[in-house]
């Protein structure tokens, strides 16, 4: 690396430096801190070492890198704008402002090169190996001797307090046992946190810890070219497992008064220290300056990145050419289109009554998995119980991705964290398994893939008090109202295998996640659940039994509790009292549609307006109204078998029929 190639990516993290200082002293709020100590090593990543084409930023073949450590976003924001993306000057200067394509933490799908949504730290650690794991199974597909299309690599920016997150390490263990040998993580080891020293909370030898998970350990200085140019090439040219740099950096590299503090983490440097840091820098006082020569260095860059991305389309066609059935199913899973023939095979299935929903599941899903490659099962080391297992496919397992199974193991957090990278690496469709009540673990991955709009699919069983003896620590109660509130989030809890089928056909086609909330116990096939998504499920809530005149209960139930309902209804008959029933399998659906209709299916003005669910009355008074009634458990369970529970908690057809004549 020659002296005037050192200059030029040394005026890149000058212009970092500068436009990061003034981004945050104008927005008055972010986090100087990183983007001033990484500056350095996010010009030799951008300006060298990273393997992409700005102007097309979804370039499958592309490297990636992901800033766990979203707080330092305009580190990213800089490097992305001066590299070519379509991120402009006015958006640098928009920083943390409305409807700005540089929000306060990157945000996938907003921005250009953004890869993820990061910020809650840990979390891009998970996303980044789930991207890294979901390149290794396309080249599993796809490649072939001589024809390797797909060798893209992973690059991973964590600070101290991402590496202290649970999450990451559930994700670095799963990412050590694979052998991803195309995933490298970066610690920006400054050794402060928000509060202050990293000493105050943490002592550990990260370093050491990541030798146990199976990682190559390398050190560089992040201030010294050479070193790091010289470690990149050596993973680049023979990596054979998952790699850690533990990168030393100052946070808040050049600021004379606040560097190596935690002043310079989370608040804008000042007007005065950012006027003595361009002084050191020797630099105009201006702001927003970049330094002369970084965008003609880039534009020269670009330059050699469009011939390697045209290479690649050409080896890509070629490949095409030459293997026309694998082209065929790449296009399929590239497409992840539901054909009319799929659909209508799907809602021919025949599944026995009665049965679980989770087997209902199973069921589906192994229909689905002969006709739809794109779809990825896996679960935390319940799959035999979540029902998740595709039994056609093989599992995942070292050096070797070709299944179509991934076991987490006992990673809930991670899982989910690395099944929305999976999803962000392109092709897949993943869906992971566990019980409802450990969805608890997995809520802000959830969160965050519905606010980024990732379809993930989520099989959550044991659903309520009635798997029965395992008892309160495992009976769901709170978690089904508890996901209802995640907006974009589509919760559904199906009452039969026909709304399963409904439901899957639903989760296929959605642009956001769905959580399918699935029951342990046997529950039989509704003849009036028959119906094609767009008259059924679809609508969100639809009537199943129906009576002649005025009525004078409508029972709104979910899942298991739906046949229930068609129970009280026959007993409410024997007192000469008319009850509709109707199953709502998922709320947020009823409520995007028209008020005639919803009117239609609650009758608010006729009769007493009852919900049945075993779960909180949270959220239910909406549909029930002022003088409704709700069936419901505001309490943790017991430790029974479920027919004891059931009367326990009143959810048996005569009490709830007592509680109603009552009423």
């Amino acid at each position: 690396m020659n002296t005037d190639y050192k200059k030029s990516l040394q005026d890149i993290a000058t212009s970092v430096k500068i436009l990061s200082m003034d981004a945050v002293q104008k927005a008055n709020s972010g986090h100087p801190g990183l983007p001033m100590g990484c500056a350095e090593f996010g010009a030799l990543l951008y300006g060298h070492v990273l393997h992409h084409y700005p102007k097309n930023p979804k370039w499958l073949n592309r490297d990636r890198f992901i800033l766990s450590a979203g707080h330092g976003s305009m580190f990213l924001y800089s490097l992305l704008h001066l590299s070519g993306f379509d991120l402009s000057m006015e958006e640098i200067k928009n920083f943390r402002q409305l409807h700005s394509k540089t929000p306060g933490h990157p945000e996938y799908h907003m921005t250009p090169g953004v890869e993820a949504t990061t910020g809650p730290l840990g979390q891009g650690v998970g996303n980044a190996i789930g991207q890294a794991l979901g390149l290794k199974m396309l080249a599993a597909n796809f490649n072939k001797p001589g024809d390797e299309i797909f060798n893209a690599k992973v690059f991973c920016l964590a600070g101290d307090g991402c590496l202290m997150e649970g999450v990451s390490g559930e994700a670095s263990s799963f990412a050590g046992h694979l052998n991803l040998d195309n995933f490298i993580l970066i610690h920006d080891a400054n050794l402060i946190t928000l509060d202050g020293d990293l000493k105050d909370s943490s002592s550990e030898d990260v370093k050491l810890r990541y030798k146990a998970y199976g990682f190559d350990v390398y050190d560089f200085d992040g201030y010294d070219f050479e070193q790091m140019n010289s470690i990149f090439d050596t993973i680049r040219a023979k990596q054979h497992r998952p790699v850690y740099i533990h990168m030393k950096t100052i946070i808040g590299h050049g600021s004379p008064n606040k560097s190596n503090s935690h002043k310079a983490h989370g608040s804008p440097l000042g007007p005065e220290e950012i006027d003595l840091v361009k002084k050191a820098l020797h630099v105009p006082q201006e702001p927003f300056y970049v330094v002369p020569g970084v965008y003609d260095f880039f534009k020269a860059k670009l330059q050699k990145q469009e011939k390697e991305e045209e290479k690649w389309q050409k080896s890509f066609r070629d490949w095409a050419k030459k293997y026309p059935d694998l082209f065929e199913k790449f296009q399929e899973m590239r497409a992840q289109k539901v054909s009319e023939s799929v659909i209508h095979g799907l809602e021919a299935l025949k599944i026995a009554s009665p049965m679980a929903t989770r087997s209902s599941s199973n069921a589906v899903i192994n229909y689905l998995a002969d006709f739809l490659p794109f779809l990825i099962g896996g679960s935390a080391d319940l799959s035999g119980s979540d029902m998740t297992y595709i039994k056609k496919f093989p599992s995942l397992t070292p050096n070797h991705f070709e299944g179509r199974n991934i076991k987490y193991g006992i990673r809930e957090f991670g899982m989910a964290s690395m099944a929305a990278g999976l999803s962000e690496a392109g092709l897949f469709r993943p869906f992971i398994g566990t019980f409802l009540t450990f969805s608890d673990y997995m809520r802000n991955a959830i969160r965050l893939a519905a606010l980024s709009d990732i379809p993930v699919i989520y099989q959550f069983t044991h659903d309520s008090i009635f798997l029965g003896e395992d008892g309160p620590t495992h009976q769901s109660v709170e978690q089904v109202a508890s996901l209802r509130t995640i907006p974009k989030l589509h919760v559904i809890r199906p009452c039969d295998s026909n709304e399963i089928k409904q439901a899957w056909l639903f989760a296929l086609t959605a642009k956001q996640p769905t959580a399918l909330i699935l029951s342990r116990q046997n529950l039989p096939e509704l003849s009036h659940t028959h119906k094609p998504l767009a008259q059924g499920l679809g609508k969100g809530a639809y009537v199943i039994h129906d009576v002649a005149g005025k009525c004078d209960f409508t029972l709104i139930a979910t899942g298991s509790e739906v046949s229930l309902a068609m129970d009280v209804a026959k007993h409410l008959a024997t007192h000469n009292k008319k009850a509709r029933v109707v199953s709502m399998p998922c709320m947020d659906l009823f409520d995007k549609q028209e008020m005639a209709y919803q009117a239609s299916v609650l009758r608010p003005h006729e009769g007493k307006r009852v919900s049945i669910e075993a779960g909180t009355s949270f959220g239910w008074h909406k549909y029930v109204g002022d003088h409704g009634i709700t069936i419901a458990i505001d309490r943790f369970g017991e430790s029974a078998p479920a027919p004891e529970l059931a009367k326990l908690f009143g959810f048996t057809a005569p009490q709830i029929v007592e509680k109603l004549l009552r009423a």
